[in-house]
């Protein structure tokens, strides 16, 4: 028999309650909820399951949040997580809150046995949480406590941190913070981008859930959950375009590094460099890696200046606090990506040196909060997708929507 549980507003019953719930031996009914690319390959991998008769379960139907404007033309455009509904013949809601009192309705309709998010990036009011019988599991790309929010993985490739992973838990009305029903770490080498390490981390965290899932529908999962250490739990900012600005006279190598390695996929990273003292333009800098001032025969290079390291693999600049820091690949403004060669080539003998912000440029805030990107959400997991056009323009080299 299938069992609901009701609970006030905003107060969690015991979970492993919920998991003590027994079915039938006929198919479960899922509820997916997702939008960016990462989510349409976790709902992928859902259907590709289902299909094989793996789980015991059937995708009923997907969520997303509606088409939002994209590109440099700035048209309307289906998520990904959408589009795959679309062609896999499922039936599909796109509320534009999680609180439309239709789209609830129609969820009490479908009497979901559970519900899966992945990057859906809308709140989940008490009373969604209340319909499946068995609660809802999302996909979380951390190791919860830690980085709970919006943009959890890129936060910690910013902070360098030697270890990422992925976390399964059971929703609650405070973001983040339900207990833990599979957790995956996955060490980190220095040099990961935020974009295939999320795919990769979407893609282990649903092999987990599916992994997970006849627990929860014998209820044995009840002596599987762990409860989260609130005092462990730290924030993921939502990444915004001040982000975006690498100050190197502010940064060592390190931070420049990390924070290339975070927003490679969105906002991206970008500095100011003069050539032959010419007024500084902003070039982005797509890939970099740590350098070794040490080198035999390759000293570092003196001052600002960017010199072409012994090799041609790699620009080489002092950042202000001495350490060295090597860009691979960068973009000029208006131009196509160059790795180092192409680019030194480019100059014919031109001196390039990195420029300082100039004085009465506004200080980029640390984590500071701004509005979602206008491309669909396939980065900053989480953030909610602009439903109107963006006025404001972009850094100079920068297209909105554009893939950097």
């Amino acid at each position: 028999c299938a069992a609901r549980f009701a609970r006030p507003r905003g107060v969690l019953s015991p979970l492993p309650a919920r998991c003590l719930v027994t079915m039938s031996a006929a198919k479960r009914r899922v509820v997916f909820l997702g939008t960016p690319a990462v989510a349409a390959r976790s709902l992928e991998l859902l259907l590709d399951a289902s299909a094989q008769g793996g789980g015991g379960f059937e995708v009923a139907a997907v969520v997303s949040q509606p088409p939002a404007r994209s590109g440099r033309k700035m048209k309307l455009t289906a998520s990904p997580v959408q589009t795959l509904a679309e062609a896999r013949g499922i039936e599909l809601l796109t509320p534009a809150s999680a609180k439309e009192e239709a789209f609830l309705a129609r969820l009490d309709e479908l009497q979901p046995d559970l519900c899966i998010t992945a990057a859906y990036g809308c709140f989940l009011p008490q009373r969604f949480l209340d319909i499946p019988r068995f609660g809802t599991l999302n996909v979380h790309p951390s190791l919860l406590p830690l980085y709970r929010g919006a943009a959890p993985l890129q936060r910690c490739l910013e902070a360098g941190d030697s270890v990422a992973g992925v976390s399964v838990a059971f929703t609650v009305l405070k973001m983040d913070a339900g207990p833990l029903l599979r957790q995956e770490e996955r060490p980190l080498v220095g040099d990961e981008q935020e974009p295939p390490l999320l795919l990769e981390l979407f893609e282990r965290g649903t092999e987990l859930l599916l992994d997970a899932l006849p627990s929860v529908w014998d209820g044995s999962c009840a002596g599987q959950l762990a409860p989260q250490e609130d005092a462990r739990a730290t924030k993921a900012a939502k990444l915004s375009t001040a982000d975006a600005e690498l100050r190197l006279e502010q940064l060592s190598a390190s931070e420049a590094h990390n924070k290339v390695r975070a927003f490679a996929g969105w906002p991206g990273t970008w500095t100011r460099l003069s050539i032959c003292g010419a007024e500084p333009i902003r070039v982005k800098l797509l890939q970099t890696r740590l350098g070794l001032p040490e080198a035999a025969g390759d000293p570092p290079p003196a001052g600002r200046q960017v010199a072409l390291a012994a090799g041609g693999g790699a620009l080489r600049l002092v950042c202000g606090d001495g350490s060295l820091l090597e860009v691979l690949r960068l973009t000029l403004p208006g131009k196509k990506p160059v790795d180092a060669r192409a680019f030194w080539n480019g100059l014919n003998g031109r001196r390039a040196e990195w420029a300082s912000a100039p004085p009465d440029a506004a200080a980029a805030p640390e984590h500071a909060a701004a509005s979602a990107p206008p491309e669909p959400l396939a980065a900053a997991v989480g953030a909610k997708r602009q439903r109107v056009e963006v006025t404001e323009p972009p850094p100079p080299g920068f297209t909105w929507g554009g893939k950097y």
